[in-house]
């Protein structure tokens, strides 16, 4: 086993038969430096999880697996010789799949390269080995991959540009949050860009974390160009060894820029002196599960602990960071208009009611798309549902068909001819006949993106149609493409899910179309109107931010909404000043602290007792400004064959919340109950599902 010391005792908590010797000290130097060694104890108490679980969800895979932080080579496999080993290996098939990839690639590859295209080849490569099919070499690390570029030279701000940066400027020299809340297009990342600069020419390091690992190539390519040298990005997309290497040069100084996604959080900056948190607003910046820190949050406490200002970006800033604003705790700097000519999007609301729709599309978004087509621009299309249809529908007697295994309807896919559980992965092939009343009755029901692309095939076929999401941007690299493409201007209409929802500049789409906003309207998350006006107004500046006016159609069957009706006023701060009155008259954050337990079991009565169970430990604690919610099912009970419950607790005070947490955890873990069930805990939750 793998271990990080992170303090030393004189005495043991154990009797000393029961120690092992630790076999080898690995690294010579700390892995983890001090600051980020108090980041990750910090975040273990407020999130009340395992230290040993933080320090290692920090960890490259590479380091957690026993590499050395100052390995000096890397093991390169290359194939012995160029003949074919068909024959011989034609009882292998994984050993000769191997070989054959090593044949194609004659500078060789590393396992972890090699593991891309075929999962686990140790043992077939260790085989190899043995038979003298392969052989074995080193070499240095391999750099982390960097955008080539020349420095390119910076536009000149607008004036409102130039005041939000001489205004943040200032405050550069020790720790401060604040808030750059400008619309969409206004030119945040030319600010950030300006901000950046004097913090590289003092040899320091800076930070930006994005919420998804769509938005990293477009930043990275920004920030190369203006920083030619020292740029990197750091995300799931890269494999093992890229990771390590980042993590190496970050750790000996050699990056100056990184960008990334929320574990970028936890790399070693020794000589760190800003932090920005672009999209600070995104829920994906929260993690799902395991360690469910939230990196805005742990961002400003690293900041804290490092005494470094931290930037948050957003055209749709979160409602707990403007309480923080109103609060005095952030600054805030504001960005109105649009960069250059740009002006924003003229919005349009279609009802839906009484239409005759072509797969999901109106005739006043046909219209519009024609006449933008025929202007020679882009036309964007969002929906965020993937597949083809969301549901099975029999027409004979209206039976929907469920997923086994969750309580939640089965989305067909019409490329595979297969139906899929988007929530647990469970898939099958369509009935030939209705499995309730036998007829031959089975219709798919509503529009994902792959009906909408086949209807936009159909209505338009001379144009180039490109369609992104999780289904057709799986292999490495494809999304990268995809977006470089569109910006080339190589495709015409544009089909896409969340991926496109925010931070990508296309110049040339003047037209967007929402196919389907009334998803999150009538949701029990008291989440749901935040981000529904988030969306909205994310997707909507996608549009005209070229020199082109934009345009955007809304489909709802909600048009006299007040929250759809405030957006066509382009007016954000009214929505959440409203929001806000509701969250305050509803006891939600931000003007109360929650911490959501759940629990799951096969069996429902066991995730019931679990959380019963834990809802008598609270109430013991007899604690003033404790409330107690549930057990309760969750809004999808049943998911992945298991029975899904929760507890809320909710109080006006952070400290007594915590305290009552620091009494409880320990507590559950010695509960019967507990063993029967799986059970976390979830503090802050942005998802309440």
């Amino acid at each position: 086993m793998i271990g990080v010391v992170v303090a030393l005792k004189t005495q043991s908590d154990f009797a000393a038969d029961r120690l092992k010797t630790i076999s080898e000290v690995i690294d010579k130097r700390p892995v983890i430096p001090a600051v980020l060694l108090k980041l990750m104890a910090r975040g273990a108490a407020y999130y009340h999880h395992p230290l040993g679980e933080v320090i290692f969800t920090g960890l490259p895979k590479r380091l957690r697996e026993g590499a050395a932080l100052d390995a000096q080579a890397v093991a390169i496999w290359t194939a012995a010789s160029s003949a074919d080993p068909s024959e011989t290996l034609k009882r292998a098939p994984k050993q000769l799949a191997v070989l054959h990839l090593l044949q194609s690639v004659p500078n060789g590859l590393a396992a972890t390269e090699i593991s891309d295209s075929i999962p686990a080849p140790h043992d077939a490569l260790g085989a190899l080995h043995r038979k003298g099919l392969v052989q074995q070499n080193y070499r240095q690390p391999a750099a982390a991959i960097r955008p080539t570029h020349t420095a390119d030279t910076p536009p000149t701000l607008s004036n409102e540009q130039q005041a939000a940066v001489e205004q943040l400027l200032p405050g550069q020299t020790s720790f401060g949050v604040n808030l750059l809340d400008g619309v969409t297009g206004s030119g945040k990342t030319e600010v950030y860009l300006n901000l950046v600069a004097p913090i590289i020419e003092q040899g320091r390091q800076v930070l930006l974390l994005v919420p998804e690992i769509s938005l990293t190539p477009q930043l990275v390519a920004r920030f190369s160009a203006r920083f030619p040298q020292g740029v990197v990005s750091y995300h799931s997309g890269l494999n093992e060894t890229e990771k390590l290497t980042v993590w190496r040069q970050t750790a000996n100084g050699e990056i100056s820029i990184v960008l990334g996604t929320r574990s970028a959080l936890f790399l070693p900056l020794p000589k760190l002196g800003y932090i920005i948190i672009d999209e600070e607003h995104d829920p994906s910046l929260k993690q799902g599960e395991g360690f469910r820190y939230h990196a805005r949050d742990l961002a400003i406490l690293r900041g804290q602990i490092e005494n470094i200002p931290v930037l948050l970006g957003s055209a749709t800033p979160s409602l707990e960071t403007l309480a923080n604003v109103a609060r005095g705790r952030f600054g805030c700097v504001h960005l109105t208009h649009r960069a250059g000519n740009a002006r924003p999007p003229t919005l349009h609301l279609v009802d839906l009611k009484r239409q005759n729709l072509l797969g999901g599309l109106s005739q006043t978004l046909i219209d519009k798309m024609q006449e933008h087509l025929g202007q020679q621009h882009q036309v964007l299309l969002f929906l965020n549902r993937r597949g083809y249809a969301p549901a099975m529908l029999c027409h004979e007697c209206g039976f929907l068909i469920d997923c086994p295994r969750c309580d939640a309807h089965m989305t067909w896919h019409a490329t595979l001819n297969a139906l899929h559980c988007h929530h647990c992965g469970h898939a099958s092939r369509p009935p030939r006949s209705c499995p309730d009343c036998g007829k031959a009755a089975l219709q798919p029901v509503g529009a994902g993106t792959q009906k909408i692309e086949d209807v936009i095939h159909a209505c338009f076929p001379d144009c180039s149609v490109i369609r992104i999401d999780r289904d057709s941007m799986r292999r490495k690299h494809a999304l990268d493409d995809a977006l470089q493409a569109i910006r080339d201007g190589k495709h015409q209409i544009i089909i896409g899910t969340q991926m496109l929802a925010k931070g990508h500049d296309f110049p040339n789409i003047t037209l967007v179309g929402m196919i389907d906003v009334d998803q999150g309207l009538f949701s029990s998350d008291f989440h749901a109107a935040e981000r529904v006006a988030q969306q909205v107004m994310q997707v909507s500046g996608r549009a005209g931010r070229g020199e082109h006016a934009g345009e955007v159609v809304i489909q709802t069957m909600q048009p006299e909404h007040p929250l759809l009706q405030t957006l066509l006023q382009h007016d954000y701060s009214a929505i959440t000043n409203s929001l806000l009155s509701e969250r305050e008259l509803g006891l939600w954050p931000p003007y109360r602290h929650i911490a959501l337990f759940r629990a799951s079991a096969h069996v429902a009565a066991d995730a019931q007792t679990c959380l019963n169970d834990i809802l008598e430990l609270a109430e013991a604690l007899d604690m003033d400004d404790l409330e107690l919610l549930g057990p309760a099912p969750a809004p999808l009970e049943r998911r992945a064959g298991r029975f899904r419950y929760q507890l809320l607790l909710r109080s006006s005070s952070r400290s007594v919340l915590h305290r009552a947490l620091n009494q409880l955890t320990p507590a559950i873990g010695k509960l019967k109950s507990a063993r029967k069930a799986r059970w976390s805990l979830d503090v802050d939750p942005v998802d309440l599902s």
